[in-house]
């Protein structure tokens, strides 16, 4: 930062740098995977293993939604199945994780590729395998296809994607203030929740069921929820910048 002060000032000669060495000169000193630089393909490992995330999340998914159709197509039909499948977050998280895994494998850019929307799909699938380990995996036995597809959404994804993200992905580009933003998506999903359970009777997870807990502990359960994405998003941009750190004293080293 020290050099690009200096050379903002004039030179010995009395001249002052063009625009495009100035602005070169800031983009060097930038830390690798920073969220305002422009996203950049990843290498052929990393994209193959993206690849592989990829159609780990989109099997799973397809086996669930089959297994959701079977249930309610004799009772609600396929439209309110397809509804009953799009109103778990587990289903929502594992398809941001597909969305970004996919980006990444193909080797584009834009927006799925940025560091702040792979950081919120970390936070999404973090806590989505992280609630049901702890809470909600002790309430049934799934058995034969149905087991498949829960350990797959639950344990197989989070693992994969968390394990691809630390190790491939570009670090360094998170910032605190990130956390505040990707809140916004689990609270229009609870929104979401309250007005589909208005609307049909029935809730996805049974902790926000306010029929059979009424709104005062639901709402309570939801806080904690929420406490849930504040810790781990912070602990996800620690992570981040931590290993942006060590990268950029590596490559600095060499």
């Amino acid at each position: 930062m020290g050099r690009i002060v200096a050379e903002a000032s004039h030179r010995r000669d009395g001249t002052t740098p063009d625009h495009a060495a100035i602005v070169a000169s800031w983009r060097h000193c930038r830390m690798p995977g920073d969220a305002t630089m422009p996203s950049t393909p990843l290498s052929s490992g990393p994209r193959a293993v993206a690849a592989l995330v990829a159609a780990l999340a989109l099997s799973a998914l397809v086996l669930q939604y089959v297994l959701i159709l079977q249930l309610t197509r004799d009772n609600v039909g396929m439209a309110l199945g397809t509804v009953r499948f799009f109103s778990y977050f587990t289903i929502l998280s594992n398809i941001a994780v597909a969305l970004v895994a996919f980006t990444a494998a193909a080797g584009r850019t834009g927006f799925l590729a940025q560091a702040r929307v792979r950081g919120a799909v970390a936070l999404y699938i973090g806590v989505t395998g992280s609630i049901y380990f702890f809470i909600l995996r002790h309430l049934w036995q799934p058995q034969g296809a149905q087991w498949w597809a829960d350990t797959g959404l639950h344990y197989a994804v989070p693992l994969a994607y968390w394990a691809w993200w630390l190790a491939f992905a570009p670090h360094g580009g998170l910032r605190w203030r990130h956390v505040a933003g990707w809140l916004l998506f689990p609270l229009a999903y609870v929104a979401w929740v309250f007005v589909r359970g208005a609307w049909l009777g029935e809730y996805p997870y049974p902790f926000i069921d306010v029929g059979q807990l009424g709104w005062s502990q639901v709402g309570l359960n939801a806080l904690g929820v929420m406490a849930v994405f504040v810790v781990m998003g912070f602990v996800i941009v620690g992570v981040d910048r931590i290993f942006g750190r060590r990268r950029a004293s590596s490559v600095g080293a060499t």
